[in-house]
């Protein structure tokens, strides 16, 4: 390697411009580099969702979730399968291996589900989707201060969402949870039947109206024209006129048509106005920050068209990832400084320090070339793998320009100097950065969201290595040529030059106060070994001193409050309980914005698995605020609200959930819930865990129509043709859509008076042949209870206990659940597994400490390479545990819990401890050579 310095010493003018350019093009790589707050995540899953109006949660799973999930089970590359069934909705999560093409995955799951779209109910479209941190909002807007909201939602979408979509880098723009408008058609009754029809004769009408046929062309003289027959349908009067066939009215002599807005199912309000929500989502390859300040810039030339409307920020990521960025940027400033300041003390020489400082820049700059040809973003890992980088990469050069200054003193030609100086540490400086970049090359091979998270990290420092090697054997001896200037020569007592290498050479400051240190060291060897096991022990002692997560708190300045109210409350109960945390809300100092959504989150996803049962709550706070302190006085203010139902409070833009998860499964339904209640209850009160829920602890109230099959078949009717009669009944049928001004709306065939008490529902009219009959008549009406969703895994029916530790120590909760599973009586064939956070830390942990293990058997092999030796680098690992001392008596001492970005620094240590021994290893061998 040093045939390198030789090369640059000759072409020093090359090696000028090359550095320039380097520069150059990596200051352009800065700019353009994508800012986001961690990198792009395309977690190995696939969602299959599916609405289905108006049925329970047994319904959906026996029609939708059990049919979907079956059919999917041949995909390739699948891990695993869950299916939630709630209200209205199923979620069939598919699980892939990491590495699997998503692409390939989502065209093999929808040809599955097109396979069996024949077994499931005729409105039932599933859709496949994929799960991206892109897929959520970069920003969320709330439009507050309209005199008619439904005005203002049209007007939104003719005029802001438009120009909000044309913002560079905007995926879509939404509004969410708006009120949309329908046409609705009622029948009367009495009419139809004086024209001897029943409502299929409007369904007929409007099937066999409004369709536009080519019919070819004519071609006349020198035009042709092409033949079309009929016209759209395209308001309300077209539709009132059609005529019904066979019969001289039409639908409007019959019936009524209207066009209303549909049935409100949400509320959103900001900081207790009401207000209409657009969410904003990036394309994948768009830069958040970017994306975020031209929405806002967009946003004040919208506020013009709006002169009485208010338009607020309720989120925004871009803020936290400017101060981010800043605040590790910042902090990387500052370790320059500090490292230049210790060069310079050192080395106690401007010049010198100057030429070492030079090379830090340098090889940042080459390290951004890397990242943006690599596609890397620049987020808080990659910013932080630099900011650990900037103590390692100066090494190099230090240990390069400290040489060379030894030999250079007095009248030694400077090339020659130079040359030998670099010559006798380029192997040192090789091994010791190679074995750096092999410490992280592991972590490339790590899987799940660890690896995903960290790849870019282990990258990151693996590019500023490799340029912090380059620099010192390139840039750093041309540097050295034209700035150093020669040292004194050191002089021995008797005033005579004498080579710093020689026994009798005058001691250095360092080395008179290290020299007593290592005289007795090796003088009482026996004691040395024994103190350094007394250290190991003690620091294996103190290890289950320390704390123990997995992903530590982002520290964004945002926050989420869910409240659920359990199943069957009405929209106005929620809308009542949300005012109540609303009002405790205001008075909490650090909260500048509150956002509510009441009946839906705005998330369709989020909404099927919680069944919309509550409220949730989107809040902004003061970003100079600890986060964790103000959330839980948050938390504090909410727990002493009475009819509000149950609230908790959570970080946002997390990593995922820091709950602890128990998955229960049993053989039967009687068998599921015993287990999970006896487990809540072996759970309750131990140690490091809070406030135990289920999914199982509430049932959902609903009206049961239990058709008696044959009381319905006297008379000539089915289960299924009653049930049809009661579904057309209670819920407004879609007959088709028209488009009025340019937009698409449904329309719909309403009951006159549809029964609105269960006794009413009880008397519904049912036509037989022989006749008509109540419906109690012939079936069973009573109300009875549910699950408020049904989820199973693999097809076993499952129930999920929510487990959340008390305190940032993840370990005493995980223990106490394991304890309590393992004290606790199930039923025969039940069964209880750990997942959620704690299944996640220990599958990284694992991963980690393989990857650790692989990093010191790689610097094994490096330093074998290095050393023509299995011995010398087997001694020198023995200095590789002591790094955890420190370590683990910091990290205790501070209440800083060991996570995944703690064993990431351990790796770091790992490559600095083994860098420093290289260096010295090497610098014995040169002398035992020299004799």
């Amino acid at each position: 390697m040093s045939n390198l310095a030789v090369f640059s010493l000759r072409n020093r003018a090359l090696i000028a411009l090359i550095t320039i350019v380097s520069a150059v093009f990596g200051g352009l790589a800065l700019t353009n580099l994508k800012q986001e707050l961690i990198p792009s995540l395309e977690l190995p899953a696939l969602v299959v969702m599916a609405t289905y109006p108006g049925a329970s949660p047994e319904v959906v799973e026996n029609d939708v979730s059990t049919p979907i999930e079956t059919a999917i089970q041949g995909v390739a590359g699948l891990e695993s399968t869950s299916a939630t069934s709630t209200t209205n909705a199923s979620v069939v999560q598919a699980m892939f291996t990491y590495g699997t093409n998503l692409a390939t995955a989502e065209q093999k799951i929808q040809q599955a589900i097109n396979r069996i779209s024949s077994q499931l109910p005729d409105d039932v479209t599933p859709q496949v989707l994929s799960i991206s941190l892109d897929d959520l909002p970069v920003i969320q807007i709330a439009a507050t201060g309209f005199a008619d909201i439904e005005t203002a939602q049209s007007d939104l979408e003719r005029l802001a969402i438009p120009d909000l979509e044309d913002v560079e880098g905007v995926n879509a723009a939404a509004i969410v949870g708006g009120i949309g408008q329908r046409i609705t058609i009622t029948p009367d009754a009495a009419e139809l039947a004086a024209a001897g029809l029943d409502t299929q004769a409007i369904s007929s009408a409007l099937q066999q109206n409004g369709i536009l046929f080519p019919g070819g062309e004519i071609t006349e003289g020198d035009r042709t024209l092409t033949v079309q027959t009929g016209a759209k349908l395209t308001s309300v009067e077209d539709i009132a006129e059609l005529p019904l066939v066979g019969s001289p009215v039409t639908i409007g002599d019959v019936a009524t048509v209207a066009q209303e807005s549909d049935p409100v199912s949400s509320l959103s309000r900001v900081n207790g106005e009401e207000a209409i929500s657009i969410s904003i989502t990036k394309l994948p390859a768009a830069n958040t920050v970017e994306v975020s300040e031209g929405v806002i810039a967009a946003l004040d030339e919208i506020a013009a068209s709006f002169p009485d409307a208010e338009f607020t920020i309720v989120f925004d990521q871009a803020p936290f990832i400017v101060d981010s960025i800043e605040t590790l940027a910042v902090e990387g400033v500052l370790g320059l400084v500090f490292a230049v300041l210790v060069i310079l003390v050192f080395l106690m020489s401007v010049r010198s320090t100057l030429v070492t400082a030079i090379s830090i820049p340098t090889s940042v700059l080459i390290t951004f070339v890397g990242m943006q040809a690599f596609g890397y973003s620049l987020n808080i890992l990659t910013l932080g793998a630099l900011t650990l980088s900037i103590g390692r990469v100066v090494d190099d050069s230090i240990v390069v320009i400290e040489n060379i200054k030894r030999h250079y003193v007095g009248d030694a030609n400077k090339i020659a100097a130079i040359k030998l100086g670099v010559r006798e540490v380029a192997s040192a400086i090789t091994a010791s950065t190679v074995t750096a970049v092999a410490v992280f090359l592991p972590l490339v091979f790590v899987g799940d969201m660890v690896g995903e998270l960290f790849r870019p990290f282990a990258m990151t420092v693996t590019f500023a290595m490799s340029a912090s090697l380059l620099v010192s054997l390139t840039i750093v001896p041309v540097l050295a040529y034209w700035f150093l200037r020669p040292g004194k020569p050191l002089l021995d007592e008797a005033g005579n030059a004498v080579d710093p290498e020689h026994p009798e050479a005058p001691p250095t400051r360092l080395q008179r106060a290290y020299r007593p240190i290592l005289t007795w060291t090796l003088k009482h060897s026996a004691v040395t070994l024994i103190l350094a096991v007394l250290v190991m022990g003690a620091t294996v002692a103190a290890a289950p001193l320390m704390k123990v997560n997995f992903l530590s708190d982002s520290g964004q300045n945002t926050m989420t409050v869910t409240q659920n109210l359990g199943p069957g409350a009405s929209l106005e109960a929620k809308d009542e309980a949300a005012r109540l945390v609303e009002e405790a809300l205001e008075g909490i100092d650090g909260i500048e914005t509150v956002q509510v959504s009441i009946g839906s989150s705005g998330s369709a996803m989020m909404d099927a698995f919680s069944g919309g049962a509550g409220a949730t709550f989107s809040i902004m706070t003061d970003s100079a605020v600890d986060q964790e302190e103000l959330r839980a006085d948050v938390q504090a203010a909410l727990d002493g609200l009475s009819d509000a139902g149950d609230v908790a409070v959570s970080a946002s833009a997390g990593f995922g959930s820091s709950d602890i998860a128990v998955s229960v499964s049993a053989a039967s339904e009687t068998d599921l819930e015993e287990a999970t209640l006896a487990i809540v209850d072996e759970l309750q009160g131990r140690d490091g865990i809070g406030n135990v829920t289920h999914n199982l602890s509430a049932s959902l109230p609903y009206i049961a129509v239990v058709v008696d099959r044959e009381e319905a078949a006297a008379r000539g009717l089915s289960e299924v043709a009653v049930g049809q009669i009661v579904s057309n009944t209670m819920r407004p049928q879609q007959l088709g859509a028209v488009e009025i001004d340019g937009t698409s709306v449904s329309v719909y065939q309403a009951t006159d008076e549809p029964p609105v008490t269960v006794e009413e529902l009880r008397e519904l009219i049912v036509p037989t042949a022989l006749g008509p009959v109540e419906l109690q008549d012939i079936a069973t009406v009573e109300e009875r209870e549910s699950a408020t969703s049904i989820t199973t895994v693999g097809g076993m029916r499952t129930a999920t206990i929510t487990v959340p530790p008390a305190s940032d120590d993840l370990a005493v909760g995980t223990a106490s659940v394991t304890e309590a599973l393992d004290a606790v009586s199930l039923p025969d064939g039940a069964r209880a597994e750990i997942g959620g956070v704690a299944a996640q830390q220990q599958e990284s942990f694992e991963q980690l400490g393989l990857a650790m293990l692989a990093a010191m058997l790689i610097v094994y092999v490096v330093m074998v390479a290095t050393f023509k030796s299995l011995r010398q680098p087997l001694l020198l690992m023995v200095s590789v545990p002591f790094a955890a001392t420190g370590a683990i008596l910091l990290q205790i001492a501070t209440g800083i819990p060991l996570g995944v970005a703690s064993l990431v620094g351990v790796l770091m240590l790992i490559g600095i401890v083994v860098t420093n021994a290289i260096v010295l290893i090497d610098l014995v061998n040169q002398y035992r050579e020299k004799g």
